[in-house]
């Protein structure tokens, strides 16, 4: 026979999915928690965005530096071999293109955070304003 001491107090996730709704203290850590994370969630996002935003305009800006550079290259009378500028232009494109696919992937995983949050912070919502 087991003492009183001895018995284990432990309830089984059954037992406290039926005490999750009548918790208030957990639904306050939980509604605490969602505040805090969701701001950085949208300022990772809005840098990401800002980030993109900047190599594309680095991209275009090297388009148009290769275009120039055949210009000046078709233009002058004197070969200068300029394919070695224009293969590093080419190079950095590439990376800024890598770089950029790496940043809406994660801009993808952000924007479903950002919906994740958005859809518990309404179901906490919910959850507090209808008291069962």
């Amino acid at each position: 026979m087991m003492d009183v001491d001895s018995e284990s107090t432990a309830t089984s996730l059954d037992e406290n999915t039926e005490n999750f709704c009548e918790n208030p203290t957990r639904d306050t850590i939980a509604e605490g928690l969602m505040g805090l994370i969701k701001p950085t969630v949208d300022q990772l996002d809005e840098r990401v965005r800002a980030t993109r935003v900047s190599q594309l305009e680095l991209k275009q800006c090297i388009d148009g530096l290769a275009e120039e550079l055949k210009k000046v290259s078709e233009a002058q009378q004197h070969t200068v071999d300029l394919e070695i500028y224009l293969k590093k232009l080419i190079n950095a494109k590439q990376r800024v293109s890598v770089l950029s696919n790496i940043l809406q992937s994660a801009q993808d995983r952000l924007n479903k955070i950002h919906m994740s949050i958005d859809k518990e912070t309404v179901k906490r919502t919910v959850l507090l304003s209808n008291p069962v």
